[in-house]
Protein backbone atom coordinates (compact mmCIF):
# COMPACT_ATOMS: atom_id res chain seq x y z
CA UNK A 1 0.00 0.00 0.00
CA UNK A 2 1.33 3.31 -0.89
CA UNK A 3 2.08 6.12 1.86
CA UNK A 4 -0.82 7.95 0.64
CA UNK A 5 -3.64 5.28 1.10
CA UNK A 6 -1.63 4.60 4.44
CA UNK A 7 -2.91 8.34 5.52
CA UNK A 8 -6.41 7.83 4.12
CA UNK A 9 -6.37 4.59 6.61
CA UNK A 10 -5.26 7.00 9.38
CA UNK A 11 -7.31 10.09 7.98
CA UNK A 12 -11.03 7.99 8.40
CA UNK A 13 -10.02 6.96 11.54
CA UNK A 14 -9.09 10.24 13.13
CA UNK A 15 -11.83 10.58 15.73
CA UNK A 16 -11.27 7.71 17.68
CA UNK A 17 -7.72 8.32 17.69
CA UNK A 18 -8.42 11.47 19.08
CA UNK A 19 -10.53 10.09 21.19
CA UNK A 20 -7.53 7.77 22.66
CA UNK A 21 -5.89 11.03 23.18
CA UNK A 22 -8.72 12.72 25.18
CA UNK A 23 -8.67 9.72 27.49
CA UNK A 24 -4.94 9.13 28.45
CA UNK A 25 -5.24 12.80 28.81
CA UNK A 26 -7.87 12.53 31.76
CA UNK A 27 -5.35 10.34 33.15
CA UNK A 28 -2.81 12.50 32.91
CA UNK A 29 -4.31 15.97 33.94
CA UNK A 30 -4.01 15.09 37.84
CA UNK A 31 -0.53 14.16 37.89
CA UNK A 32 0.29 17.14 35.25
CA UNK A 33 -1.83 19.19 38.03
CA UNK A 34 0.57 18.24 41.34
CA UNK A 35 3.51 18.77 39.72
CA UNK A 36 3.23 22.03 37.79
CA UNK A 37 0.20 24.57 38.51
CA UNK A 38 -3.02 24.40 36.79
CA UNK A 39 -2.72 26.63 34.12
CA UNK A 40 0.50 25.01 32.72
CA UNK A 41 -0.84 21.75 32.85
CA UNK A 42 -3.71 22.70 30.71
CA UNK A 43 -1.36 24.08 28.08
CA UNK A 44 0.47 20.88 27.77
CA UNK A 45 -2.81 19.17 27.29
CA UNK A 46 -3.35 21.92 24.57
CA UNK A 47 -0.52 21.57 22.95
CA UNK A 48 -0.48 17.91 23.07
CA UNK A 49 -3.73 17.82 21.33
CA UNK A 50 -2.08 19.40 18.32
CA UNK A 51 0.86 17.62 18.67
CA UNK A 52 -1.03 14.28 18.13
CA UNK A 53 -3.55 15.49 15.40
CA UNK A 54 -0.51 16.70 13.70
CA UNK A 55 0.92 12.92 14.05
CA UNK A 56 -1.95 11.41 12.60
CA UNK A 57 -0.55 12.19 9.32
CA UNK A 58 2.68 10.56 9.64
CA UNK A 59 1.53 7.14 11.59
CA UNK A 60 3.69 4.43 9.50
CA UNK A 61 1.09 2.10 7.52
CA UNK A 62 1.32 -1.29 8.64
CA UNK A 63 -1.67 -3.51 7.06
CA UNK A 64 -4.30 -1.78 9.43
CA UNK A 65 -6.93 -3.48 10.85
CA UNK A 66 -5.50 -7.00 9.40
CA UNK A 67 -2.10 -6.83 11.96
CA UNK A 68 -3.13 -6.17 15.70
CA UNK A 69 0.30 -4.60 15.93
CA UNK A 70 -1.49 -1.37 14.47
CA UNK A 71 -3.68 -0.96 17.53
CA UNK A 72 -0.08 -0.35 19.36
CA UNK A 73 1.39 2.08 17.14
CA UNK A 74 -1.43 4.26 17.11
CA UNK A 75 -1.77 3.96 21.50
CA UNK A 76 1.67 5.05 21.21
CA UNK A 77 1.08 7.99 19.60
CA UNK A 78 -0.40 10.10 23.04
CA UNK A 79 2.47 9.21 24.48
CA UNK A 80 4.77 10.89 21.82
CA UNK A 81 2.76 13.92 21.81
CA UNK A 82 2.56 14.33 25.53
CA UNK A 83 6.55 14.14 25.45
CA UNK A 84 6.72 16.63 22.27
CA UNK A 85 4.39 18.78 24.70
CA UNK A 86 6.22 18.29 27.50
CA UNK A 87 9.64 19.19 25.86
CA UNK A 88 7.92 22.64 24.35
CA UNK A 89 7.97 23.48 28.22
CA UNK A 90 11.42 22.75 28.83
CA UNK A 91 10.28 19.40 30.42
CA UNK A 92 12.48 16.48 30.69
CA UNK A 93 12.23 13.01 28.99
CA UNK A 94 11.86 11.29 33.05
CA UNK A 95 9.48 13.93 33.78
CA UNK A 96 6.66 12.72 30.75
CA UNK A 97 8.05 9.29 31.83
CA UNK A 98 6.63 9.68 35.30
CA UNK A 99 3.74 11.79 34.53
CA UNK A 100 2.66 8.68 32.17
CA UNK A 101 3.61 5.96 34.36
CA UNK A 102 1.93 7.30 37.51
CA UNK A 103 -1.17 7.87 35.37
CA UNK A 104 -1.13 4.43 34.12
CA UNK A 105 -0.72 2.59 37.65
CA UNK A 106 -3.76 4.34 38.84
CA UNK A 107 -5.40 2.90 36.81
CA UNK A 108 -4.65 -0.23 36.49
CA UNK A 109 -4.82 -0.44 40.37
CA UNK A 110 -9.13 -0.42 39.59
CA UNK A 111 -8.76 -3.23 37.03
CA UNK A 112 -9.45 -6.65 37.92
CA UNK A 113 -6.94 -9.19 37.17
CA UNK A 114 -7.90 -11.32 34.03
CA UNK A 115 -8.49 -15.29 34.72
CA UNK A 116 -6.40 -17.24 32.62
CA UNK A 117 -5.30 -20.48 32.25
CA UNK A 118 -2.25 -22.09 30.07
CA UNK A 119 -1.74 -21.65 26.27
CA UNK A 120 -3.60 -24.83 24.26
CA UNK A 121 -1.85 -26.18 21.68
CA UNK A 122 -4.08 -24.16 19.12
CA UNK A 123 -2.78 -21.05 20.32
CA UNK A 124 1.06 -22.14 20.66
CA UNK A 125 0.50 -22.33 17.05
CA UNK A 126 -1.16 -19.10 16.48
CA UNK A 127 1.53 -17.48 18.25
CA UNK A 128 4.15 -19.05 15.97
CA UNK A 129 2.23 -17.94 12.80
CA UNK A 130 1.74 -14.45 13.63
CA UNK A 131 5.52 -14.57 14.63
CA UNK A 132 6.20 -16.34 11.17
CA UNK A 133 4.68 -13.64 9.29
CA UNK A 134 6.40 -11.11 11.16
CA UNK A 135 9.38 -12.42 9.76
CA UNK A 136 8.15 -11.88 6.45
CA UNK A 137 8.95 -8.23 6.55
CA UNK A 138 5.72 -7.32 4.36
CA UNK A 139 6.04 -3.68 6.02
CA UNK A 140 9.15 -1.82 6.95
CA UNK A 141 7.43 -0.19 9.87
CA UNK A 142 6.27 -3.02 11.42
CA UNK A 143 7.43 -5.44 14.12
CA UNK A 144 9.47 -8.38 13.68
CA UNK A 145 9.37 -10.72 16.13
CA UNK A 146 10.54 -14.60 17.09
CA UNK A 147 8.21 -17.20 19.48
CA UNK A 148 10.36 -18.59 22.21
CA UNK A 149 9.15 -21.74 23.81
CA UNK A 150 8.58 -21.86 27.83
CA UNK A 151 11.49 -23.63 29.62
CA UNK A 152 9.25 -25.91 31.83
CA UNK A 153 10.39 -23.84 35.09
CA UNK A 154 10.95 -19.88 34.87
CA UNK A 155 8.48 -18.89 32.07
CA UNK A 156 6.01 -21.09 30.01
CA UNK A 157 6.56 -18.85 26.41
CA UNK A 158 8.06 -15.64 25.38
CA UNK A 159 9.02 -13.48 22.20
CA UNK A 160 12.03 -12.10 20.79
CA UNK A 161 11.43 -8.43 19.11
CA UNK A 162 14.37 -7.99 16.95
CA UNK A 163 12.24 -4.86 15.68
CA UNK A 164 10.14 -2.45 17.36
CA UNK A 165 7.25 -0.52 15.20
CA UNK A 166 7.31 1.54 17.89
CA UNK A 167 11.30 2.46 18.22
CA UNK A 168 11.04 3.31 14.21
CA UNK A 169 8.51 5.74 15.05
CA UNK A 170 10.31 7.44 17.67
CA UNK A 171 12.86 7.67 16.20
CA UNK A 172 11.71 9.28 13.40
CA UNK A 173 9.96 11.76 15.62
CA UNK A 174 13.68 12.15 16.98
CA UNK A 175 12.00 10.86 20.15
CA UNK A 176 15.01 7.97 21.08
CA UNK A 177 15.51 9.48 24.74
CA UNK A 178 11.90 9.05 25.46
CA UNK A 179 11.25 5.58 24.36
CA UNK A 180 13.07 3.38 27.27
CA UNK A 181 10.25 5.49 29.21
CA UNK A 182 7.42 4.47 27.07
CA UNK A 183 8.74 0.86 26.63
CA UNK A 184 8.83 0.77 30.53
CA UNK A 185 4.81 0.74 30.84
CA UNK A 186 4.50 -3.06 29.58
CA UNK A 187 5.35 -3.88 33.01
CA UNK A 188 2.80 -2.00 34.54
CA UNK A 189 0.01 -2.90 31.41
CA UNK A 190 0.87 -6.28 31.54
CA UNK A 191 -0.19 -6.63 35.30
CA UNK A 192 -3.67 -7.13 34.61
CA UNK A 193 -3.28 -9.92 32.17
CA UNK A 194 -3.04 -12.82 35.01
CA UNK A 195 0.36 -13.52 33.80
CA UNK A 196 4.10 -12.64 35.21
CA UNK A 197 5.97 -10.43 33.02
CA UNK A 198 9.32 -10.59 33.41
CA UNK A 199 12.36 -8.56 30.52
CA UNK A 200 15.81 -8.14 30.87
CA UNK A 201 16.49 -6.52 27.69
CA UNK A 202 15.44 -3.71 25.68
CA UNK A 203 15.72 -2.48 21.52
CA UNK A 204 15.35 0.73 23.44
CA UNK A 205 18.47 0.51 25.57
CA UNK A 206 20.52 -0.47 22.76
CA UNK A 207 20.19 -4.33 23.07
CA UNK A 208 20.12 -6.77 20.46
CA UNK A 209 16.21 -7.46 21.16
CA UNK A 210 13.57 -6.84 23.81
CA UNK A 211 13.27 -10.52 25.54
CA UNK A 212 9.41 -10.51 26.62
CA UNK A 213 8.88 -13.78 28.98
CA UNK A 214 5.44 -14.85 30.31
CA UNK A 215 4.73 -17.11 33.80
CA UNK A 216 1.51 -18.02 34.30
CA UNK A 217 0.25 -16.29 37.55
CA UNK A 218 3.98 -15.13 38.34
CA UNK A 219 4.54 -12.02 39.72
CA UNK A 220 5.13 -8.49 37.87
CA UNK A 221 7.42 -6.05 39.28
CA UNK A 222 8.04 -2.22 38.39
CA UNK A 223 8.69 0.68 40.70
CA UNK A 224 9.90 4.25 40.30
CA UNK A 225 12.34 5.25 38.43
CA UNK A 226 13.08 2.47 36.30
CA UNK A 227 15.89 -0.36 36.35
CA UNK A 228 17.77 1.30 33.06
CA UNK A 229 17.93 5.20 35.43
CA UNK A 230 19.15 3.15 38.45
CA UNK A 231 21.94 1.68 36.00
CA UNK A 232 23.25 5.07 34.84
Amino acid sequence: MSKQAGREYYAARKVEILAILDDHSRAWESSLVDQHDQCLAQAILREARREHEKLIAEIPYIGGDKNPMTRHLVRSMTSLALYKAMSGQGKTAEETGKIIFDAVVERVSHLPVALVQALSPEEILAKKEEARRSQERRYPDDWVWEFIEGDGTEYDYGYDFLECGTQKLYRAQNADEFLPFYCYLDFVTVKTSGWGFTRTMTLAEGCRKCDFRFKLGGETEYTWPPPFLRRQ
